[in-house]
Formats: C-alpha cells, structure tokens, sequence
C-alpha cells in the first residue's frame, strides 16, 4: 500500500478527483439516491443524476452541496466515500492526503464541515484552497509574480471572482449566483409566463445548448414539455432565445457588478496588468453562450475563456499537489 496525494473540486454540481501521476480519474454530477425509509443509498453521480426528476415517492435525488458548501453533511459524506470507493483509493493508497477547493468567503464553521467530510472517508491530512487560486493555477497562470492576474469562476453554486499577485488573492468577492441559480431562473420564466412547469434536467439543457446572452436570435425557437399547471396535464410549447436572454438577464448582471465591484478595489498598479492581460472565464458558466462578451463589453477589459474550464479547478489542484511543501507551509498557522 502506497500513499498518494488527492485534488478534489467538491462543486455544487459536479465533483471531479484528481490523483497525482494520474490526472483526473472521476467527474461525476453531485448527486446521491436514497430510498427514504431505510436511508439506504441506491446511486450515486451519474446513476443518481438520471433519477433526478423521476423518481417514486420512496426514492429521493439528493444534491448534498449546496451554493459551494455542505448543505447535508451526512449525505456528503456517503457521497464522497462512494466515488473514493470508485477510483478505488482506499485499496490503492494508505491514507492519502487531500486537497479540497471551497469558495472565498465561506466560514470557519463551513470550512471545518468540508475538512471533516473529508478526514471521516480516511484521509490522513486534509488541505483547504480558495477556489479562484485553484482555478487561475489549472488555467495557466503564473501567480507568483508581482504581477496581476484575474480569474472569474462560475460554478454550480457560486461565482468567484479574484486578482491575484505574488502567489495569493489579493482582493476577491464571492456570490451565490451561477449555474444552478441559472437553471431557476429559467424555470421561473417558463412557470410564470406559461404555466408550465419543467424539470431541471430540460432547464440544464435549455442553458447549456439553446441559451444566447448576447445576440438572442428571435427566429432560433425549441420545443419544451412540460406540465401544465392550469390543467395538470403534460404540455408542450414553443420558446425563443430572446426569452431565455430576458430569464438570465438579472442573475448575469449581478455577476456583471460583482466582477466591477472587485476591479473597483485592486490598488491601481495591478488594474493596469488587469487591461493588458485580461480577466480568465473558468468554471461551467464560462460556456453560457454570450457571457463572455457581455461582461467585455460592460467592464472594457479583455475577456478570456480557459482552455478548459470545466476542469481548471481539479487540474489546479493537480499542479499544487506537484509542491505539496509549499502547499504545507502556505496553510500552516
């Protein structure tokens, strides 16, 4: 038995595992089945997933992380026994040590839930990072210079928005508005202006493939079902992209001002490095078609999309399990 070292990006909507020497090894969507009455789990990731919206009255679609952090501590920690089991760690490795990424300004007592989720599956040591950092590193960035970089990651649950310099955050804001929050947005639309009520899974997939933030084509359209709520009987109607731009509109702006409310608060200096180089787009949202240039155009700085954004995080974990002493000394207190 050997030890290793585990990255984990435990996000709102996904959890991807990171093993060194190995690269990624697990993206699975955060989600855990369980049959009510007995407790007793009957999928987890991917399984679960496509039960969410399907399932009988004694079988529940759980999503245990909530807004970036553990809404169900419980429930997170079947979770992630589940997917170490799956990767196999626990026979691999003897008691690895694990990096985990969380937002910016989550609390102590949200930081220690996270730190214990991950000590009670057998970790030996456990480190926490601030999601932003974690990201720019998986994006390619060199932080370590005296230099700005600014990253803008939305996730699941929460966007993150930080300038970095000399290998730390300089200044940062996190909010609660990002992918799923899109997801509702998208259904409350739908639900108020026609009485139809959608699943998450048919909102996902509105965002993800139908969704233009920017340049919403009024002759793009796409065919939703539903159930009607007047009739309570299945429905189907007609959407168009303007529609979809007009359910966003809100939570992109709130992403919008947060994003200038932290250029507003970089010393000048670094504001400078921030017009030369741009702002990096990581996460899942970094894809919302048309999110890029609305944020170019309302901030007047460059805006760049991550090679990867989907996996910045979890590859950034990857790079900082490489210098494991300097990842000790930087969390030593």
């Amino acid at each position: 038995m050997i030890s290793k070292d585990i990255g984990i990006d435990l996000g709102t909507a996904n959890v991807l595992i990171y093993i060194k020497g190995k690269g990624i090894v697990l993206d699975e969507p955060s989600i855990v089945a369980l049959e009510t009455d007995t407790k007793r789990v009957l999928a987890v990731g991917k399984e679960a997933n496509e039960m969410l919206g399907r399932t009988p009255g004694k079988i529940k679609a759980i999503k245990p992380m909530k807004d970036g952090v553990i809404a169900d501590f419980e429930i997170t920690e079947i979770m992630l026994n589940c997917f170490i089991k799956k990767i196999k760690a626990k026979k691999l490795f003897s008691r690895p040590r694990v990096l985990i990424c969380c937002p910016t300004n989550i609390t102590p007592v949200e930081k220690n839930a996270i730190k214990e989720a991950a000590e009670r599956t057998g970790a030996r040591r456990v480190y926490i990072e601030e999601e932003p950092k974690v990201a720019a590193i998986g994006a390619g960035m060199d932080i370590s210079k005296p230099t700005a970089n600014m990253v803008l990651d939305i996730g699941g649950g929460t966007t993150d928005i930080a300038i970095l310099s000399l290998g730390d955050i300089v200044t940062s804001e996190s909010i609660r508005v990002a992918g799923n929050v899109f997801d509702q947005d998208i259904i409350k639309y739908i639900k108020s202006k026609y009485r139809l009520l959608i699943g998450e899974l048919t909102a996902e997939e509105i965002k993800i493939n139908f969704a233009n933030v920017k340049n919403p084509d009024k002759k793009q359209t796409l065919e939703i079902k539903g159930r009607n709520l007047l009739t309570g009987l299945p429905d189907t109607i007609v959407i168009t992209q303007p529609e979809i731009k007009e359910a966003l509109d809100e939570s992109v702006q709130k992403i919008v001002k947060a994003t200038t409310s932290v250029l507003e608060d970089a010393p000048p200096e670094l504001s400078g490095d921030i017009v030369d180089k741009g702002i990096i787009l990581t996460g899942g949202g970094a894809l919302l078609n048309g999110l890029s240039e609305v944020l170019e155009e309302a901030l007047n700085v460059p805006i760049l999309i991550a090679e990867s954004p989907l996996t910045c995080v979890v590859e950034g974990t990857g790079k900082l399990l490489e210098d494991i002493k300097s990842l000790e000394e930087s969390q030593e207190d």
